[in-house]
């Protein structure tokens, strides 16, 4: 468990989206890769430009992955620029109605999903995508939601002074 400060709130868990979350573009810089040695390898003019080709997509992955970064604390989940650290998006966990998953066959296979946290008050979702073991993040963010609803509910009923 992580325990960082963030804005005087400890971070329980932070992550950003997996490497297997731009798989893609692996499998194109691994054809990319390809298709420059085999230019090399049988003396075509032009294998450089495969080559850099295949970095340049290796070095947007690595951009890419970072660009998002997912904090949870004990009061809200927060989406931030992971360069900036600007919050990009955020929801109280007071206001959490219901967390889902979304997982097709490939990010089931590389133990990766979408976290959905719908929002109770309106219609809006705050998306956590590419997230290794989704099942874990859920479990987490509905405990910490459910503690706070709990501790709402007893301040509401018992006012302070008043027990």
């Amino acid at each position: 468990m992580i325990e960082k400060m963030q804005h005087s709130q400890p971070v329980i868990w932070e992550s950003f989206p997996s490497w297997a979350q731009f798989s893609w573009l692996y499998l194109l810089s691994a054809m990319s890769l390809l298709r420059g040695a085999l230019f090399f390898r049988f003396g075509l003019a032009g294998w450089e430009m495969w080559i850099l080709g295949a970095g340049t997509l290796l070095a947007c992955a690595a951009i890419l992955r970072h660009w998002v970064r997912y904090d949870l604390t004990r009061d809200q989940i927060t989406v931030r620029n992971g360069y900036t650290r600007r919050e990009m998006q955020s929801v109280p966990l007071s206001d959490v109605g219901s967390v889902t998953i979304q997982q097709g066959r490939i990010a089931d296979f590389f133990g990766i999903g979408t976290v959905l946290v719908h929002v109770r008050s309106s219609d809006r979702v705050l998306s956590l995508r590419g997230v290794r073991d989704p099942e874990a993040v859920k479990i987490r963010i509905n405990a910490l939601a459910w503690r706070q609803d709990r501790a709402a509910n007893h301040y509401s009923e018992h006012p302070a002074g008043k027990e």
